[in-house]
């Protein structure tokens, strides 16, 4: 998989510094984000997409992603400058993360089905590259799609990341969607939930490009 370094690292990953401690984050993610709703003062400047808000920004495409058969927003995808990112959260323990495990199963997932995985150490933590089989309608192998699985650990919730597009190949772009995910709130609820269940997603009052059904 020839793909860009990570951004602002060069670190090596060993299973020492995977799993140095049971929630995967930057040292830093309560002032620099992703924020929890109860760590930002000004919410209004964020379109509202229920458990996700997202600062609006020039040149930012966002779309959501509908599943057909029950109707229900499943994903956000964002766009910006070549470059994507599909958003999803999910609930977590208070005191552990489950980016670890949730990494590790999708290792084997991607495995399973005849893709390649790279883990290392990114800005955010550690991250998963991967390189996907993919199937036309006939189910026959048609090549494959590049992938960077991100993920950081909340305060009682997950943010995962899947980035696509310029930032797998250019590190001023992986640099920018970095940030970009960094910027997101999330919005946990009061609602008790089991770990890895996927937050509510919701139609924002402001204006978005079309729905995309998968």
């Amino acid at each position: 998989m020839a793909l860009a370094p990570p951004a602002e690292s060069n670190a090596v990953m060993t299973n020492d510094n995977l799993y140095a401690s049971d929630k995967s984050a930057p040292q830093d993610r309560s002032t620099g984000g992703p924020l929890d709703l109860t760590e930002v003062s000004a919410v209004s400047q964020y379109l509202d997409f229920g458990s996700i808000r997202i600062a609006a920004r020039d040149g930012l495409q966002i779309r959501l992603e509908i599943d057909e058969a029950t109707n229900s927003v499943v994903a956000v995808s964002l766009e910006i400058s070549g470059s994507t990112l599909q958003l999803q959260a999910f609930a977590a323990p208070r005191s552990e993360g489950v980016w670890h495990e949730v990494r590790a199963n999708m290792q084997n997932a991607i495995l399973a089905q005849g893709g390649e995985t790279q883990e290392r150490v990114g800005s955010l933590g550690p991250e998963l590259l991967a390189k996907i089989p993919l199937l036309d309608e006939k189910g026959i192998a048609a090549g494959f799609k590049l992938a960077r699985f991100i993920g950081v650990d909340g305060p009682k919730w997950f943010l995962r990341g899947v980035v696509g597009g310029a930032a797998l190949q250019d590190p001023k772009a992986a640099g920018d969607v970095d940030a970009l995910f960094r910027s997101v709130v999330v919005v946990r609820g009061d609602d008790p939930l089991p770990p890895k269940e996927q937050l509510k997603l919701t139609v924002p009052g402001g204006t978005v490009a079309p729905p995309r059904v998968i």
